[in-house]
């Protein structure tokens, strides 16, 4: 099954060739010259889409609110933002908010084909996913369905899309060494000095919750190396 991708963005040459670029390298594309229609479009879409392409310079709607209006609707949504604003405010804004990627014009279109790849491969339909739904990590508990985080049996955060997954990928190798440049490359695409402050921000933040265990799971850092979630 090809991976359908929503795509907005309101140039319309650039709109046109990109589309059936990514049409001819086996994707399925729906593009949207405004975000109205594209919010429209995600809202009543029979299912879902792998990962919605989105330039913020958008005529009628700024692109980080509409990323956000999505992410309100689908909590499990992955989106990628491809635009020529360049500052690094915006990119690192961008990331903060959930971004799998931050991608600036000009763009060579061999690139985004890759990052987009590199995107769908893990992120599979939710009807596709098999694994459990929960994830007991000490007196933690990690509910992936609600992206909620549990201390001792009570609620005390609701985590985002991209926590989560940090998290349980941090306890898939718990007590092991988990290199720096190999979260970078398997959740934003690329071993980059602006995604490595987000990844920062995002292992700050679960660092704050796990300090509510009584049990002793933290997240250690490893100077120049990488992260270890200890586990009792």
């Amino acid at each position: 099954m090809k991976p359908k991708l929503l795509y907005v963005e309101d140039e319309l040459d650039l709109g046109n060739v990109t589309k059936q670029y990514l049409e001819a390298m086996n994707f399925e594309v729906t593009w949207c010259t405004n975000g109205k229609n594209a919010y429209q479009e995600y809202l009543h879409h029979e299912t879902t889409y792998s990962l919605v392409i989105i330039d913020i310079q958008l005529p009628d709607i700024n692109g980080f609110d509409l990323a956000r209006k999505i992410v309100e609707y689908d909590k499990n949504a992955f989106f990628l933002f491809l635009t020529a604003r360049k500052e690094k405010k915006d990119r690192l804004y961008g990331l903060d908010i959930g971004a799998m990627d931050y991608i600036t014009k000009p763009f060579d279109i061999d690139e985004l084909v890759l990052r987009i790849r590199n995107i769908t491969r893990r992120t599979k339909p939710a009807e596709e996913k098999s694994l459990p739904d929960t994830i007991e990590i000490g007196n933690i508990v990690l509910n992936k369905e609600s992206l909620s985080l549990a201390v001792d049996g009570h609620i005390k955060t609701t985590l985002t899309l991209r926590e989560a997954e940090l998290l349980e990928y941090l306890y898939t190798y718990r007590n092991s060494i988990v290199k720096r440049e190999d979260l970078l490359v398997r959740f934003w695409g690329e071993n980059d000095y602006f995604m490595g402050r987000s990844l920062d921000v995002f292992i700050s933040r679960l660092r704050k919750l796990l300090r509510h265990s009584s049990s002793g799971v933290r997240i250690e850092n490893i100077y120049g190396v990488g992260f270890i979630l200890s586990v009792p």
